[in-house]
């Protein structure tokens, strides 16, 4: 007998619903909340009002897409946590409303495993390219740097993680300092295939073990920009590509040294990336590289499942749901937690 799972995803300003029959994927909605960007981040009351007006018909379109009626359901998954505080309660609210309403079981989700998960969804029933366990993932976005060694669907450990900012926060940051707008990473990885990666050295931080840390090479960045435009009022219009193709270059040199050292050390060979940085095209290529040159059997996500997205929560709810590892009416979200 199938089973069939709603997912829902609600933990920043990304509104998500999806529907998975057996652990292949029927439909995936997002929507996104433009306005955030006039603020240059996130706006925590602002997102969790637009949860409010987009959660009904997210869900609803979700599951016409996926030609099923909530009666089918078997489970509802919900991101319950880390992220917003009030983006995650209205998630787990809807959530908690639709499961007791329909009389089936409800299932609380970690956000960042579910990113990790997001490798197993299947499109068809032919998809057979998952990883095989044990395997390294590359878990990176705008709050999270992790290097997660990933033993089976429900034990995973970080091995290293960043001590400050996270890769996608020093892409963001260094984008605000250039004058690109917010989110800065996806505009930082356009502009840099038309730069000379090599155009500006940065410091690379000098960290034990597998930890990452970020914030010197953003002061590092920031002093260069000040130091040029003492000496050139245009310097930022004359270099940005040049400029945006060295940060990035850097922070992916920085990435794979670390995960290059995990990987020979526990000697696995079969590697992952997840997280929203995971869309950057030199992070992409620098995979592909590694797979050539050090034999790793990689995995790289479609972009739909790069970002926020409600697939990969179905899908860590259908591991749970085998497991028979339901949650109770009174779980409460968490903005803050490790895997």
């Amino acid at each position: 007998m199938s089973i069939i799972i709603l997912g829902i995803e609600s933990s920043c300003d990304d509104t998500s619903a999806s529907v998975l029959r057996d652990g292949v994927l029927l439909s995936n909605i997002i929507t996104n909340q433009d306005v955030h960007r006039n603020y240059g981040g996130v706006v925590p009351e602002l997102a969790s009002r637009a949860h409010q007006q987009n959660i009904i018909p997210v869900v609803d379109t979700a599951l016409k897409n996926a030609g099923v009626k909530k009666e089918e359901l078997d489970a509802i998954v919900f991101t319950r946590g880390p992220g917003l505080m009030g983006s995650l309660l209205v998630g787990t609210s809807f959530a908690k409303g639709l499961s007791s309403g329909l009389g089936i079981p409800m299932i609380d989700v970690n956000h960042l495993q579910a990113h990790v998960l997001a490798h197993f969804i299947k499109e068809n029933d032919e998809d057979s390219n998952q990883p095989n366990f044990p395997f390294l993932c590359l878990l990176v976005s705008g709050g999270n740097s992790q290097i997660i060694l990933v033993k089976a669907h429900d034990v995973m450990e970080v091995i290293g993680q960043t001590i400050d900012d996270a890769a996608g926060e020093a892409f963001d940051k260094c984008a605000k300092v250039l004058g690109l707008g917010y989110p800065g990473g996806p505009v930082v990885d356009r502009l840099a295939k038309e730069g000379n990666p090599t155009a500006f050295k940065l410091n690379k931080p000098s960290i034990d073990g597998y930890n990452y840390s970020f914030s010197g090479l953003k002061t590092s960045f920031l002093y260069l920009i000040r130091d040029h435009l003492k000496n050139d009022p245009d310097f930022i219009k004359n270099n940005t590509n040049d400029l945006c193709a060295s940060i990035q270059s850097t922070v992916v040199d920085i990435l794979m040294a670390k995960l290059r050292k995990a990987a020979k050390d526990l000697n696995i060979s079969e590697v992952a990336v997840a997280g929203g940085v995971s869309a950057n095209s030199a992070l992409r290529q620098a995979f592909e590289e590694h797979s050539v040159k050090y034999g790793w059997k990689i995995h790289i996500p479609k972009f739909a499942f790069t970002t926020d997205n409600a697939a990969m929560v179905a899908m860590a709810g259908h591991f749970k749901y085998l497991d028979h590892k339901f949650c109770e009416m009174d779980a409460a979200p968490f903005s803050r937690v490790v895997i």
